[in-house]
């Protein structure tokens, strides 16, 4: 049996001195050690939905981070920042882009029956480069790398080439490191599945050790299926492709939205981390973050976190819920956990080092807001050595009202060993350092 240090609830407790206010607001984790994890009966007629309203952060205000790290603004004023990558000279790229409609004008949208063009905003379609020639952890230019895009979120550099995954396809461009823009016509080499409930339009990408692979992230198209299997043909998975986008094989299913993807730095193995189903009640179905095995089935849509059965799939392919593997680590239930990065930097105190950074986005379908942070899961010798805990908090500003300053996606450690924070809805990108004189 797994074993894990469970946040009760799946959630942090959070006691408030002024419910008007963040100001005074102390955070704690409860933690319980179980053998396995135990999740409360389904109940569709409990699923509770809880809207954000961004007010956006303050002047001078910051997220907050544990003691002995300085949190900054590296890029602010964009919208929509999302993913982001660095080259070998240093350079930062930052995807601009959205779902161009919000989970909450989808629901709207279905009571209303406006059709989906009716509803929502332009996404921006490009990619920033930032330059930090003298490696101070402020960008002295910036600009626009590519643009005229749909709806991008995975960047990828082999060789003389930069990838990007729009959600209907991967696209290649040639490249030089060091050059600002790109100038010269892209190839798209691979077809992708677009369009869909909850906006599961994310397309990330990550290649193996020698480049000989590339894998695409693909998120379900819908809740549970309802819609038809036939209409999930290639979503719900992790796909690898060649280079050139020949030899497309599914290296993992059963994922609903698998999102950020990183490399385990002590056992070479695939992580990513996966957005799980909706309306189930409050803490249906978890998050969670594990390790990816080829030709593996992780459940979606007949099951949830091993072999629990999904009461609306009830009795469907048995064969596939046999099957079913347990992930590695809960995450919380409906706290969109979207950003992944293993920390390998020298800059961060040990207890961080090749543990997992995760950007949670923030839930909508819970009668209280969770996630709206940046968690950290410590891992020992390549395995998970405890259950996920607070590192990047602050981001709500008052629980009961709703009101956040930011929602949390992307994160990436950079060449210094910092940290960088995408924060979508601000239009501000985080750096996370530690104090120097710690």
């Amino acid at each position: 049996m797994k074993k894990f240090i469970l946040p009760i609830v799946l959630a942090l407790v959070v006691s408030c001195k002024d419910k008007k206010s963040s100001e005074n607001t102390q955070k704690e984790v409860v933690k319980i050690e179980t053998d396995t994890l135990q999740l409360p009966a389904p109940d569709e007629k409990s699923a509770k939905n809880k809207f954000s309203n961004v007010i956006g952060w303050p002047s001078g205000k910051t997220p907050i981070a544990p003691e002995g790290f300085t949190v900054t603004r590296f890029a602010e004023n964009i919208k929509s920042p999302r993913n982001m990558i660095q080259t070998s000279n240093g350079d930062i790229f930052v995807v601009l882009s959205n779902s161009e409609r919000t989970i909450k004008e989808k629901i709207k949208n279905d009571i209303s029956g406006k059709s989906d063009a009716e509803v929502g905003g332009k996404s921006a379609n490009r990619i920033i480069l930032y330059r930090d020639a003298n490696k101070d952890g402020v960008p002295e230019s910036s600009s626009v790398f590519l643009d005229n895009l749909n709806q991008p979120y995975g960047m990828l550099i082999i060789k003389d080439q930069f990838y990007v995954a729009n959600t209907d396809g991967l696209w290649v461009y040639p490249y030089k490191v060091g050059e600002t823009k790109i100038t010269k016509p892209g190839k798209k080499i691979v077809n992708l599945p677009a369009g869909g409930y909850n906006n599961h339009w994310t397309r990330n990408l990550i290649s193996n050790k020698d480049n000989s692979k590339i894998y695409i992230s693909v998120g379900s198209g819908s809740n549970v299926g309802e819609n038809g299997m036939e209409y999930e043909v290639r979503r719900a998975n992790i796909l690898e492709v060649n280079p050139d986008g020949s030899g497309e094989k599914i290296f993992a299913a059963g994922l609903r939205n698998p999102v950020g993807m990183s490399w385990n730095p002590t056992t070479g193995e695939l992580w990513t981390v996966v957005n799980e189903r909706d309306e189930l009640g409050d803490e249906l179905v978890p998050d969670y973050l594990t390790s990816v095995k080829r030709d593996a089935f992780y459940g979606w849509p007949y099951a949830y976190f091993g072999k629990h059965e999904d009461p609306r799939r009830k009795g469907e392919q048995p064969d596939l819920l046999a099957k079913t593997i347990v992930p590695d680590v809960p995450l919380g239930a409906h706290t969109a956990s979207l950003g992944l990065t293993f920390y390998t930097g020298q800059q961060f105190p040990e207890k961080y080092k090749n543990g997992a950074f995760i950007g949670q986005h923030g839930s909508w379908n819970r009668s209280s807001l969770v996630g709206y942070q940046v968690a950290f899961v410590p891992f020992k010798n390549g395995k998970a050595a405890g259950s996920y805990e607070p590192f990047l908090t602050g981001f709500i500003a008052d629980k009961e009202k709703g009101d956040v300053y930011g929602r949390p996606v992307g994160v990436l450690q950079i060449a210094d060993g910092s940290l960088l924070v995408a924060d979508d809805v601000s239009g501000i990108v985080w750096r996370v350092s530690q104090n120097k004189n710690k």
